[in-house]
């Protein structure tokens, strides 16, 4: 495998995603094309695995894309939404780099020795009704935030404030599940630093 893996299909559904993202974030303050632009980045997110295993085309690189592009998009929209959005996206980047530094394209298969409920959430890569819970909140609560603030729930939708409440709070509740194996993944990767530490 060598320069061949760019042009994986998989991963060129990366670049369009990126291209996606990019629109949106020129579009931020135009709901119709922001909205349109990062659903369908969203979307190709859920194919690009897909992808990859049915065409027998899953890399390494593949794998970092994947989550490169996840990240900047999910903190183009928080750190547009809030001036404390780059928390948001810090702690995301920061998973980013303990994960893949310490188990690359297999991440998701690296939850063996964790704790159950951290095992309960990644299950199956997500594919479970706990992990769909967990990534509707991560890739859902920015996108339900930037509708509420820019008036689409109640415009364009006609949304009633209580169904805007509830969607933020069950969106939210996901995002926090997620955001507890963030937590765990950083103290593993920190625990594993100062055990090597220990070792030297």
């Amino acid at each position: 495998m060598g320069h061949e893996v760019f042009v994986y299909w998989p991963n060129i559904l990366g670049y369009i995603r990126l291209v996606l993202i990019f629109t949106a974030w020129n579009a931020f303050n135009n709901p119709a094309v922001f909205f349109t632009s990062y659903s369908i980045s969203v979307i190709l997110d859920g194919l690009d695995g897909w992808t990859a295993r049915r065409f027998s085309q899953t890399s390494r690189f593949g794998a970092w894309l994947d989550v490169v592009v996840d990240n900047l998009g999910r903190s183009m929209v928080w750190g547009q939404l809030y001036e404390w959005g780059w928390l948001v996206s810090s702690v995301e980047w920061c998973v980013f780099v303990c994960n893949h530094k310490a188990h690359g394209a297999q991440w998701k298969n690296s939850f063996t020795n964790s704790p159950q409920w951290v095992k309960t959430i990644m299950a199956k890569g997500f594919q479970t009704p706990l992990g769909t819970w967990v990534i509707c909140g991560l890739h859902g609560l920015p996108l339900w935030l930037y509708g509420y603030q820019q008036g689409v729930l109640t415009q364009a939708l006609c949304a009633p404030l209580w169904l805007q409440t509830l969607g933020t709070l069950v969106l939210a509740a996901g995002r926090l599940l997620g955001l507890s194996v963030e937590i765990w993944c950083i103290w593993a990767h920190i625990k594993h630093l100062t055990n090597e530490e220990l070792k030297s």
